[in-house]
């Protein structure tokens, strides 16, 4: 049985994930606040004999929790994860709805571009033979700068890597 080669090592690795402003204890003070809010409102209106309200504001503040709910779940889901190795830059990501997409790059040929937009969050690009991959979009302007830092030297150190021969070295 022939030895397997071994694998080159990962260069970089990386995932993002949607910034989760909200804790749980946020959400739950928010939620709080959403009930006391349309309790109130209802209140209000019962007491000056708009009563008939009291069915439309709970139906708010229902539909805003299960809104903010279905965002938070959502949002747990998507990802995107960057890995450098075995001469390949391969993005996979998943989206809200769990669908999978994977995408294969030559890390050779691969060049990365920052692409600034004035007023706006800038746009990160894998660009291979025509193909320009956006990559970051869950990232804000500083965190998509930093990956752009990191993801460059990883490069810089793939396409221009450092021998270590023993011969070539001094005597000791």
């Amino acid at each position: 049985m022939p030895p397997h080669p071994e694998a080159e090592p990962v260069l970089f690795e990386a995932t993002t994930t949607p910034p989760a402003s909200l804790s749980a204890r946020a959400l739950r003070i928010l939620a709080l606040g959403v009930v006391a809010g349309s309790a109130v409102v209802g209140g209000v209106c019962a007491w000056l004999g708009a009563w008939p309200i009291l069915g439309f504001t709970g139906a708010e503040a229902a539909l805003v929790l299960a809104l903010l709910g279905l965002h938070r779940r959502w949002s747990r889901r998507m990802t995107e994860s960057l890995r450098l190795a075995d001469g390949r830059i391969t993005i996979r990501r998943t989206d809200w709805r769990g669908r999978r997409e994977e995408v294969v790059l030559s890390a050779y040929w691969t060049r990365l571009v920052l692409e600034e937009r004035p007023g706006r969050v800038s746009v990160l690009q894998l660009r291979h033979r025509g193909v320009a991959v956006e990559v970051g979009n869950l990232l804000g302007e500083d965190q998509k700068r930093d990956l752009a830092e990191a993801l460059a030297e990883a490069l810089r150190a793939y396409r221009a890597p450092i021998f270590d021969n023993p011969q070539l070295r001094g005597p000791p």
